[in-house]
């Protein structure tokens, strides 16, 4: 489960963005709370809405951005609209926003349930409600909602992580890096951080004895060379850069690559591809992370980047037994190899999140609301919700 607090504004082009959801038959307004006498009125339009929260936010001459519009995403259908609407509800009220006027409006048009909330900053009294480090707050107060102990999920976030197996401490942070952790070494430990305050402590130590007993599992790159080679006719092998856009039409800039290759592997047979690369070039390496088997490869330890995501040829299919084994049964799972990247290196993976509680959403009109391979400066990205 994640919640985004979209983009502050002067004006309310969030009630417009999601009634035409509505009006597409891709959204369902859900709920219409705290607007008086106007919610008496039938066939009211997305004018009335706006015209109401302006005049309220009018009270106070200060805020000059008075919009709130946030989303609250879960994984898949692993919520309903129903439940969805009950957390929207509770999270308006643990942030401070339970008296105002608001609309809900759920999005059914993409592949993860999501709710949109949009109100005003302003209360009846003229008063800015306050929205002091609110980003963290707006995830402190759902993890409330949802029963979350954040510092126990964090435990328990950092032992599944060095049961990974991995062969650089650069892989070991991208594990936690990639379910929205931060990592700082200080003083021979790594300091866990998430939601803006430390969750954790691993010592470098620990990292290290892991990292001494990585074993390359040859037998199993044979088989995702040979499960490459049945399917690389069927997918598209190009690596193609990724932007998402925001509601009101902006676009934001580059923020990974991704294939059709790369999403297959990664919905059929759990074996993540990272592309590295720099902002507006084309990527220079990639990563493997095969989760079914908690193994980590170089990318060059599959086949040199130019083949993998060369165009398609007619190269005779490949049998996938190898020693008699099912490529896609036997379980180990870790994220990918990668070295420090420099400031201005992007990462981007193919969705999947490992057993560990964050959901990142693979919306297609909210993918800037969700962060699907947001870029993130000095870390590996990999995807929640």
């Amino acid at each position: 489960m994640i919640v985004k607090i979209l983009e502050k504004s002067a004006t309310f082009g969030g009630v417009r963005y999601n009634t035409d959801k509505v009006d597409k038959d891709k959204g369902e307004l859900i709920k219409v709370s705290g607007f008086g006498a106007l919610q008496a009125l039938q066939h009211l339009r997305p004018a009335d809405y706006v015209n109401y929260l302006e005049a309220q936010s009018a009270a106070s001459s200060r805020t000059k951005y008075p919009q709130l519009h946030a989303v609250i995403s879960c994984k898949g259908q692993s919520h309903s609209k129903e439940e969805l609407t009950t957390i929207a509800e509770k999270w308006l009220d643990g942030m401070g926003y339970g008296g105002q006027p608001y609309l809900l409006v759920f999005h059914k048009d993409t592949a993860n349930n999501h709710i949109h909330m949009v109100t005003t900053r302003v209360d009846k009294n003229g008063k800015k409600i306050n929205d002091s480090y609110e980003k963290l707050r707006a995830y402190e107060v759902l993890n409330r909602i949802m029963g979350l102990d954040e510092k126990q999920q964090a435990d328990k976030d950092i032992e599944k992580a060095l049961a990974y197996s991995f062969y650089t401490r650069a892989q070991f942070m991208m594990i936690l890096e990639a379910q929205g952790y931060n990592l700082k070494l200080s003083d021979g430990n790594y300091l866990v951080s998430r939601y803006g305050k430390q969750q954790g402590v691993v010592p470098l130590e620990k990292v290290d004895a892991r990292i001494g007993l990585f074993n390359r599992d040859i037998n199993r790159l044979a088989q995702l060379r040979a499960i490459f080679a049945k399917y690389r006719n069927q997918y598209d092998l190009a690596a193609v850069p990724i932007s998402a856009p925001h509601p009101g039409g902006k676009t934001v800039a580059f923020s990974g690559y991704t294939s059709g290759m790369a999403q297959m592997l990664s919905e059929k047979f759990g074996v993540q591809v990272i592309f590295h690369g720099k902002d507006g070039k084309p990527p220079y390496g990639y990563t493997l992370i095969d989760h079914s088997r908690k193994m980590v490869y170089k990318g060059k330890d599959l086949m040199p980047l130019a083949e993998f995501i060369g165009p398609p040829d007619d190269t005779p299919e490949i049998s996938l037994e190898t020693e008699g084994t099912d490529p896609t049964t036997q379980g180990q799972t870790h994220p990918s190899e990668k070295t420090v990247p420099d400031a201005g290196h992007t990462y981007s993976t193919t969705q999947w999140a490992p057993g560990i509680q964050i959901d990142i959403s693979d919306d297609i009109d909210d993918e800037a609301i969700h962060g699907r391979n947001r870029r993130r400066k000095r870390k590996a990205r990999t995807n929640t919700r």
